[in-house]
């Protein structure tokens, strides 16, 4: 699972066409009306702020689906909920329970009171916003570093560092299926319609498998080198990796295809998150700032520092 410590130069591949990088793959140039609106609203809310939450490096953080509390886990083997009141967050509560660091976790799809946290100690643990508590320990036969929750909120997976995804139950919270990758798993995630499982590996590939049947349907040579992580956008039409090679490249969904490429990290592409709207793109590296691109041109919106 170890992912390079400096990025590769920039490049694109091949050809066009299904599961290949389109040679036009590039930044639009001129900005839209909607990129104007939003790089004044940027500019009229530039302030940052930074509110303490662990004692030790966070690994993960995420919204809950009504985007109202912030989660973050840590090192520091907690998980801490924070609720957005109008321009600031308030830490709600700690979450402890875990033997080792809690190196990613993510809110249910639908329900905004439960999340998971996946942990080095072999074991996810789902908590409930409601009552503080851990509702359901699992346990797991390795170190987990990745998780994920269906879109129908029926299936979490959990990947460990062994490259073994386990297929978990929400409801009964027993193991519906384990599958071993003969190659480096690093980030998973669903589609949107929940019938097509995506993994991002070290070798620079998109491998997709059918759900529930696991079986491969098609793996996309995405980058020249280790592919980090992927996000598909909430309305279903785009997905979006990151890469060693710093680049973060948008592909078409329907048909698997890049349509575009965000150049302006140069570092290992870590994490991704669209708008809750799909126009904007996140993306952010051990550069020190987050990119913020608009996703059908590529126009950058904001630089955070």
């Amino acid at each position: 699972m170890a992912v390079p410590a400096a990025a590769m130069g920039p490049s694109a591949l091949g050809q066009s066409g299904p599961g290949s990088m389109a040679p036009w793959c590039s930044v639009s140039s001129g900005p839209s009306r909607y990129v104007l609106g939003m790089q004044d609203l940027f500019r009229g809310h530039s302030k940052t702020r930074e509110f303490p939450a662990h004692s030790a490096k966070v690994h993960s953080v995420a919204w809950s689906c009504d985007g109202r509390r912030l989660a973050s886990g840590s090192f520091d083997k907690t998980a801490s909920v924070f609720v957005l009141e109008k321009d600031r967050l308030v830490k709600e509560n700690n979450y402890r329970g875990h033997g080792d660091s809690v190196d990613q976790l993510c809110w249910h799809p639908s329900n905004p009171d439960l999340f998971v946290t996946a942990s080095g100690d072999k074991t996810i643990r789902i908590w409930d916003v409601r009552t503080t508590k851990c509702i359901a320990t699992v346990n797991t036969k390795g170190e987990n570093i990745n998780i994920c929750w269906s879109p129908d909120g029926q299936t979490i997976a959990v990947g460990n560092k062994d490259d073994v995804v386990t297929f978990i139950d929400a409801r009964t919270h027993r193991s519906k299926a384990e599958e071993q990758f003969k190659f480096e798993v690093n980030e998973i995630s669903w589609n949107n319609d929940n019938n097509m499982f995506f993994l991002t590996n070290g070798n620079g590939c998109i491998n997709i498998l059918s759900y529930p049947e696991l079986k491969p349907v098609q793996s996309i040579n995405a980058h020249p080198s280790n592919c980090i992580c992927i996000k598909f956008d909430p309305t279903g039409k785009y997905f979006a990796t990151g890469s060693a090679d710093a680049l973060v490249s948008l592909w078409d969904v329907d048909e698997l295809v890049c349509v575009r490429c965000f150049s302006r990290l140069d570092w290992p592409v870590r994490t991704l998150s669209f708008s809750h709207d799909g126009k904007m793109l996140a993306s952010a590296s051990e550069d020190h700032f987050i990119d913020i691109a608009e996703v059908e041109t590529g126009n950058l919106m904001r630089i955070l520092s």
